[in-house]
């Protein structure tokens, strides 16, 4: 997923990536290739904190794996179809409390 950030400066991305479209990216920027495992995944994302919503708060890619039952991945379709119902979850989860309601609604 990705959200428009506030307008105003031009420095700044058009967008934001949270969630899956995050850690596609950050897949693609490590080179990460498939089959793979979780070991060798947690190795080359370096930091694993994956944003999980547009106010920027993360899930810890490394701790959801070795929670997993799976320990390789085939494809990255596969990788990012298993992970995907966690980081819609956590995003729920965080949306309905109220501190998650004020955070959608600030700007930062």
């Amino acid at each position: 997923m990705a959200a428009r950030p506030p307008q105003g400066d031009t420095d700044e991305p058009e967008s934001i990536e949270f969630g899956i479209a995050a850690l596609d990216a950050r897949l693609d920027r490590a080179g990460v290739r498939f089959p793979a495992t979780t070991e060798e995944l947690i190795a080359s994302m370096g930091d694993t904190g994956v944003p999980y919503d547009g106010a920027g708060n993360t899930l810890d890619l490394a701790e959801v794996l070795r929670e997993l039952p799976e320990e390789r991945f085939e494809t990255e379709r596969d990788f990012l179809n298993r992970l995907h119902p966690i980081f819609e979850d956590r995003r729920r989860s965080g949306a309905g409390s109220l501190l998650g309601r004020v955070r959608s609604i600030l700007p930062f």
